[in-house]
């Protein structure tokens, strides 16, 4: 048989050259807690579509678009390491763009990938742990509140924010800071590698810089976004297939809504409006 006419037995689909694929997979907002007024992200709410990235057909490359301000770092390291474990799977390369912020918790979202971009102006870094909370002890004192708490266990209610803050409770919890922080370095140590460009004392500080200096101290591998860097590497004809986490935020929303208007508000609001006011700490730590 002769060549062309075994070619002419091909299947028409084999002998069409498909362009290459790459999903785009968001990343954004808070890492942690989800609650009726804050919505974050977490292994449970991003495990679907971080499968789903790695199963496109004709699939090259999986694109992260990073822009978190950080949250738990259990969360970070475990959507991470999900990313991680299928990249080296499927023997597919991921990419990571950092768009305004990737920080904390979203630079170690960020290190998933096998090269990081950013723009020029993205905040990029923050590689620390931090802590933070309200101390309301003169506040009840003035309305004559008393407090009420029983527990079984010594150290079972510290850093009780109706209480005079204890040094004794202090010192443990930094001591569990600067585990978590080690292993965030050590991450990072470990996914960058020679790219890091300065000692220790600057990367770690917890300190945070713009894409162009963080570029200089080797955080980001290039300065870049998504369409253009990917069209680039994979020619013009690549398809950036979004994969989208199916979030049930409108639901939330509008049960929280219709509690408001029947005059009643559901159990945990106070909760989840302090939880608002830090979501929105975070992000302003940035500038935004």
């Amino acid at each position: 048989m002769k060549l062309t006419e075994s070619l002419f037995r091909l299947p028409l689909l084999n002998r069409i050259e498909r362009p290459p694929v790459v999903s785009v997979l968001r990343l954004a907002g808070p890492i942690g807690h989800v609650g009726p007024l804050r919505s974050g992200m977490s292994l449970e709410s991003l495990a679907e579509p971080i499968e789903h990235a790695f199963k496109l057909p004709n699939l090259s490359a999986v694109a992260l678009i990073v822009n978190s301000p950080g949250g738990s770092p259990v969360q970070s390291a475990l959507i991470a390491q999900r990313i991680r474990d299928l990249a080296d799977e499927k023997n597919v390369k991921v990419y990571a763009f950092c768009e305004d912020v990737a920080a904390s918790g979203g630079y170690w979202l960020a290190c998933a990938a096998d090269e990081i971009y950013a723009a020029q102006s993205s905040i990029v870094g923050s590689i620390g742990v931090v802590s933070a909370g309200f101390g309301f002890q003169d506040l009840i004192q003035r309305y004559g509140i008393e407090r009420r708490v029983h527990a079984s266990g010594e150290k079972k209610v510290i850093l009780d924010p109706f209480r005079e803050e204890d040094p004794d409770d202090v010192s443990r919890l930094e001591a569990i800071q600067a585990e978590v922080h080690d292993d965030f370095k050590a991450m990072v140590r470990a996914r960058r590698g020679k790219r890091l460009k300065a000692d220790g004392d600057t990367l770690f500080s917890g300190e945070f810089w713009t894409g162009r200096r963080a570029f200089e101290l080797g955080l980001v591998d290039a300065i870049g976004e998504a369409r253009h860097t990917l069209r680039g590497i994979y020619g013009d004809k690549v398809r950036l297939r979004p994969v989208q986490p199916r979030r049930g935020w409108l639901r939330r929303k509008l049960r929280f809504g219709t509690a408001i208007h029947g005059g009643a508000l559901p159990e945990g609001w106070a909760g989840d409006v302090l939880a608002a006011l830090e979501e929105r700490a975070l992000w302003s730590r940035f500038g935004l």
